[in-house]
């Protein structure tokens, strides 16, 4: 019970943080649960203090993550990527579509943003492509290389490279937020089970909400 609690809890928050113009009936639709149900999860992370709502035009509403509301998405979104085959089988089937992606882009040389569990299957998915991982960024590994791609701690320390994949999983979206300074964002690859948004507008537009 409480594994599906959260779930739909983070389901909620990722849906937040996607879109705060979101509704009651939307956020049910999202989710594929009741709109009692979703209506209940909202006030619950309201009363907690994660989510905070505001009046919009037309008589809605606007959703926002508070900090308290980002913290938990993120502890909740690590909790469940830790979940065994449920999480290799959808991240190999997203990092498939990634290479795919790259491969018709004519980006072939691909570079990860962490050395985590979603590294290690970006590298097993590459062996299926036409890809070479040409270096990790990790700055707490000691390790010099990874498969036979070398390991460096910061990100102006890699070769080039035609577009990168973030493999965080403690904060992929600060992560995130930080390479868009120095990658152009159109080459910048995040598998969606990470929960990334990946749109600069509405990121920036839901920090502000946070504040």
């Amino acid at each position: 019970m409480k594994s599906n609690e959260s779930k739909i809890t983070l389901g909620v928050l990722n849906v937040i943080h996607q879109s705060p113009e979101v509704t009651q009936r939307s956020v049910a639709k999202e989710l594929g649960i009741a709109l009692g149900l979703a209506n209940s999860y909202l006030k619950r992370c309201i009363k907690k203090g994660l989510v905070k709502v505001r009046h919009a035009p037309t008589n809605r509403y606007a959703y926002y993550l508070t900090p308290q509301g980002f913290a938990e998405k993120t502890r909740l979104t690590a909790e469940y990527l830790s979940q065994g085959y449920h999480f290799f089988r959808i991240t190999q089937s997203q990092c498939s579509e990634i290479f795919r992606i790259c491969e018709l882009r004519g980006w072939n040389r691909i570079a990860l943003h962490g050395l985590t569990d979603v590294a290690e299957i970006a590298v097993l998915s590459a062996n299926q492509h036409k890809i070479l991982i040409t270096g990790i960024v990790d700055e707490a590994t000691a390790l010099p290389a990874y498969n036979g791609a070398p390991i460096v701690r910061k990100l102006c320390d890699l070769d080039d490279f035609d577009a990168l994949v973030v493999s965080d999983i403690g904060n992929p979206q600060a992560r995130y937020d930080e390479i868009r300074k120095s990658v152009p964002i159109e080459r910048i690859l995040v598998p969606a089970i990470l929960g990334v948004n990946t749109n600069p507008k509405h990121v920036d537009r839901i920090y502000r909400g946070a504040q």
